[in-house]
């Protein structure tokens, strides 16, 4: 019962932290979806049995998009949680495509927790971008960022094969939803 208590309490902080955030595509979503999300492809990932993870996927973007320092996290969800939310935070002083290669760089030598939330996050995005792209984003930066997640991926292979599994079906949704499809003609069948 504990856990269950920490986890509502990271989800409160998660809500509160990333209250004004909206996801980047056209349907414009509360973020705190895609964090829900992640804490939920974790926790099924794990068959529940990892609350230390399914908190620091709901907190994985804390101190990468909201500043919140790595001891207030530690203070209030423990050491191992900030060492997981700390292990997934990109760098954002670093140039983007910089960020975008240290990810694909450094993915193989995660923790499997750390692996499990990345291929989450992954997931939760390219089902984001089959149903919901960014408005201002081409195809090809949609193929683009497509061909990235794969690459990070392809570096976390065999810490989750169902997330794994999952993965490669939002990706295969995400790349479906970019296709052109031909327009059936008014005389076929």
């Amino acid at each position: 019962m504990k856990e269950l208590v920490k986890v509502l309490r990271a989800a409160d902080a998660a809500a509160r932290w990333h209250a004004s955030q909206r996801r980047k595509g056209a349907a414009q979503e509360p973020y705190l979806n895609h964090l829900i999300e992640v804490a939920f492809l974790v926790s099924e990932a794990t068959n529940g049995a990892r609350p230390d993870l399914v908190i620091a996927a709901l907190l994985h973007d804390a101190i990468e998009d909201c500043e919140v320092p790595y001891e207030l996290i530690a203070r209030e969800f423990g050491k191992k949680v900030a060492e997981l939310v700390q292990e997934v935070t990109d760098d954002k002083s670093l140039p983007k495509e910089v960020r975008k290669a240290e990810q694909i760089k450094t993915a193989r030598h995660k923790s499997k927790g750390a692996k499990i939330i990345k291929l989450a996050d992954k997931t939760s995005n390219q089902r984001t971008l089959a149903f919901s792209p960014p408005a201002d984003w081409s195809v090809q930066r949609r193929l683009k960022y497509i061909d990235f997640c794969k690459a990070v991926v392809a570096e976390l292979r065999g810490a989750s094969p169902w997330l794994e599994q999952q993965f490669d079906i939002a990706s295969e949704e995400a790349a479906r939803s970019i296709a052109v499809r031909p327009e059936k003609s008014k005389f076929s069948n």
